[in-house]
């Protein structure tokens, strides 16, 4: 069996001091493994060339031509987050803080795209938007528009270079390649395929790579789990190694900060984490709304989210349970990217590939190995996609060049596909000063997210909000999470204001202050609307409940609604959280 191989080499203490050696890969990729990761280079770069003649006008480019259907939007909708922020960041994030990172799946993740299915996207496809910020034009105006898409641009280019980043770390522990040239080889690939097929290259890529990475990453958990003996062994493995039973549950230690590895408390959980930053990256985060908006009616589209909700929730088998499984096999303790870049360690981020070469056997390491690939050039293609369609339509067409011609518009597409590759390409290397991937995720996520969910759900369901409310709530909720940032990073004893305890630890942070960044965007947003004067009503059709007229949808039978699969998938979720708890 491939794992009795690796348990042979993790345990005794030549393979532990090799594991230790900086610049020495853990394993050698024979022929076959070579293969697979070649074929499916020259697979997603095929694809991109033959898209490409499909993708001549603007809407086929930005949108797919609005022709997916509610299958391939919806898997293409939780494949596009699947990228190194869920393989890499969140085993590490397990291996640290334990099973609570299962929240961002559940609670961080299925109510939200549950309601964007059922609430919000009557809204985002009957107006014909291209994009969040271009809903905030059509309800606020030019201001917050602007605001809003040059704030995504940016957030879109850094995480762009989390997954360069994250790919090349792979390569580098697992094969001891050169990060700069990972970096450099993933990025290319990513600019090729986007730039020739645009967004109908990216979904169809996207759910190409959702099969791979769980064909692949199927092998960690799976073996994993035999060599513990089942998930009560392992439980039991945990708590035995840490003493303590903080890390196997996930919400009975959350009424005192101190009582679990985070340091939260489950106000932070239920609201920073559940309410604020769970529906402002799924319903506001063009990144993952622009795959729903390709599907090729209302129905698909409402139906999108809920398909990537059941995936949704099953995906931390493959992603948190390598984490626990770590903390039970691994002979060596794991540290932060700095710690590691200083002493030589293995750093929480290197969970996933260290589990990958424990388990996998020549042949099976080139489909895991490719499967991580897959996910960080999915994470990738998302950023790069939404970042194009961004800045084409919200920024250059909006307020640099309104009268150009469509075709202008692609070219344009096209070559800021490039433009954001080369931008990514340096913020990747930003992520190295982060303690872990999702420290520096989650940041930018209270940074921007946050408070724009705040603008959007007010402006979405009450009429009242005005033009100059939505900037300034934008603005007043951006620089509210900038400036509670700044004020710990100088002084640390400002965490117990922000995080409402000394106990808490970064991500804990985070959580809180994306909750106070949201409220004062609501607040101010609030304030100014009762200050200044609202839109006609007759303005708001088709961008506010109350103020519009909602498509009917005929469906032959009971079970196609929307609304009943998303009471299937919320059932199941309250479940899971109670065998959990």
């Amino acid at each position: 069996m491939p794992f009795e191989h690796a348990h042979r080499l993790f345990n005794h203490p030549p393979a532990l001091a090799f594991f230790q050696t900086p610049g020495k890969s853990l394993a050698h990729l024979n022929g076959v493994d070579i293969l697979v990761i070649a074929v499916y280079f020259a697979i997603v770069i095929f694809i991109g060339f033959y898209l490409k003649g499909s993708t001549n006008t603007s809407e086929e480019f930005f949108m797919a031509g609005r022709e997916m259907t509610a299958w391939i939007a919806g898997l293409s909708f939780v494949s596009a987050n699947l990228g190194s922020l869920e393989l890499m960041g969140w085993a590490g994030s397990a291996y640290q803080y334990g099973i609570l990172a299962t929240h961002w799946y559940w609670i961080g993740a299925i109510p939200a795209m549950l309601f964007l299915g059922i609430v919000m996207m009557p809204f985002y496809y009957i107006s014909k938007t291209h994009s969040v910020p271009g809903y905030l034009h059509l309800r606020y105006g030019d201001g917050a528009r602007a605001l809003s898409a040059i704030s995504f641009a940016f957030m879109t280019v850094l995480m762009s270079g989390i997954n360069m980043y994250s790919m090349a770390i792979v390569m580098k522990v697992v094969l001891g390649w050169n990060l700069n040239f990972s970096i450099w080889v993933s990025s290319i690939t990513v600019a090729l395929y986007v730039a020739l097929g645009g967004l109908r290259s990216a979904i169809f890529n996207e759910v190409l790579q959702f099969l791979l990475i769980w064909l692949g990453a199927l092998l960690v958990p799976i073996l994993g789990l035999v060599e513990v003996g089942g998930w009560t062994n392992l439980r039991e493995q945990i708590l035995h190694r840490l003493g303590s039973a903080e890390y196997v549950h996930m919400w009975s230690t959350l009424g005192h900060f101190h009582d679990n590895p985070m340091g939260i408390h489950w106000t932070g959980i239920v609201f920073g984490l559940g309410l604020v930053i769970s529906f402002g990256y799924w319903t506001t985060d063009f990144l993952v709304v622009q795959r729903v908006l390709s599907a090729h009616n209302l129905r698909a589209a409402r139906m999108a989210p809920i398909i990537g909700a059941g995936f949704k929730m099953a995906v931390p088998f493959i992603v948190i349970l390598p984490g626990l499984l770590a903390l039970s096999v691994l002979p060596f303790h794991l540290v932060g990217a700095p710690e590691a870049l200083a002493t030589g360690q293995h750093s929480y981020n290197e969970v996933l590939p260290l589990m990958l070469v424990r388990y996998c056997s020549p042949g099976l390491l080139g489909l895991g190995v490719t499967a991580l690939i897959a996910g960080f050039m999915s994470g990738m293609a998302g950023n790069v996609s939404a970042f194009s369609t961004v800045w084409t339509y919200d920024i250059y067409g909006a307020f640099l060049n309104k009268k150009a011609t469509d075709q202008h518009y692609v070219s344009m597409g096209r070559w800021c596909t490039f433009i954001g590759v080369l931008i990514s390409v340096g913020t990747a290397y930003l992520v190295q000063h982060a303690a872990s991937i999702m420290d520096y995720v989650q940041a930018l996520f209270s940074f921007f997210i946050a408070p724009l969910f705040g603008t959007v759900i007010l402006g979405m369901l009450w009429k009242r909000a005005t033009k100059a409310a939505g900037f300034w709530g934008l603005l007043a909720g951006t620089c509210t999470a900038i400036g509670l940032w700044a004020w710990v990073h100088h002084d640390p004893s400002a965490l117990r204001y922000v995080a409402l305890s000394p106990d808490a630890k970064t991500m804990a942070e985070d959580m809180y202050r994306a909750l106070w960044s949201w409220l004062v965007c609501v607040i101010v947003t609030v304030i100014v609307s009762y200050a200044t004067k609202p839109k006609p009503e007759a303005e708001l059709e088709g961008l506010v409940y109350g103020a519009s007229k909602i498509p009917e949808e005929h469906d032959d039978h009971w079970y196609q609604k929307p609304i009943i699969w998303a009471s299937v998938i919320a059932v199941i979720f309250v479940i899971l959280n109670v065998i959990f708890w």
